[in-house]
């Protein structure tokens, strides 16, 4: 007789869901953890600038939902582990994780002025450390409790440059390329030696304007770049995405209608990666 694993609830239903979202002040987390709390999940918003994230986390709290923010760094494993003790002091568990904490820096980009021999390998390292290195540690910390209370969600973020290498974003396409390896190697581990109730699964957004990315892809005036243009004609929508539009997403994702996925990159681009010519 097969185990049945679904919770007796609505299949999309996420209320009371513990959320950890790490990069929870970006542009796109920042949206994410709104519309989750207005979901009934309890989200708990991760970042260094205490500043912006506890004014996201009051102006959840003004709309009904529940959110706290606690600064962290996801390269600092004590101070993650810090951040889970509380979180579990405060509700006794950890049901998702989103790791969409991430970033650039221009010595990792090879612009179309310069070559490969001007890449500065530190900020090559960086940028892999911020990115890949930075879903792994809080993924360690976090799937503890997951694992304890035999139940739990992982969602990484990757990127269209983890399918393809793109000009410019030498290590961002580098570290993308190892979260989605990295999500597909962790849903196998997990699986194996926790049982299927923890899922690990990522996003991968297309293009977004973020405030990482707008001055590469938007004019002063809100034209775009020759960049942005390039976007957009190979984008089938013929647009950016709206950072709303990720969160349905990852709602189906940490929801038990996503009860027997696991290890898959769920592509949310507007038909980028799709396109051809």
């Amino acid at each position: 007789m097969e185990k049945n694993t679904i919770a007796r609830k609505g299949l999309f239903d996420i209320n009371g869901n513990v959320t950890v979202i790490t990069g929870g002040t970006g542009v796109l987390g920042r949206a994410i953890a709104k519309y989750l709390a207005a979901e009934g999940a309890k989200v708990v918003i991760l970042g260094r600038k205490a500043d912006v994230g506890e004014a996201i986390a009051d102006d959840i709290r003004r709309n009904g939902g529940e959110a706290i923010f606690l600064t962290t760094d996801v390269l600092d494993a004590s101070r993650l582990r810090q951040n889970c003790a509380d979180i579990m002091e405060r509700y006794g568990r950890v049901d998702t994780l989103l790791n969409a904490a991430g970033g650039n820096m221009p010595g990792a980009t090879i612009p179309p002025d310069k070559t490969f021999f001007d890449l500065d390998a530190r900020q090559f390292q960086t940028v892999l450390d911020l990115n890949l290195t930075g879903t792994v540690i809080p993924t360690q910390v976090f799937l503890k409790p997951m694992v304890e209370q035999g139940r739990g969600a992982i969602i990484n973020f990757s990127s269209m440059a983890a399918f393809r290498p793109m000009t410019r974003v030498c290590g961002y396409a580098a570290a993308k390329a190892g979260i989605s390896n990295f999500t597909a190697y962790m849903a196998t581990e997990c699986a194996r030696k926790f049982g299927e109730g923890i899922r690990v699964n990522a996003i991968a957004p297309g293009f977004f304007i973020t405030e990482q990315n707008r001055t590469l892809l938007t004019n002063p005036d809100g034209t775009y770049t020759q960049r942005g243009q390039d976007v957009i004609r190979q984008t089938p929508f013929g647009r950016m995405g709206q950072p709303e539009e990720l969160c349905g997403t990852i709602h189906y994702l940490m929801s038990d209608a996503a009860a027997f996925v696991t290890g898959t990159v769920a592509v949310v681009d507007g038909g980028f990666n799709a396109f051809a010519m």
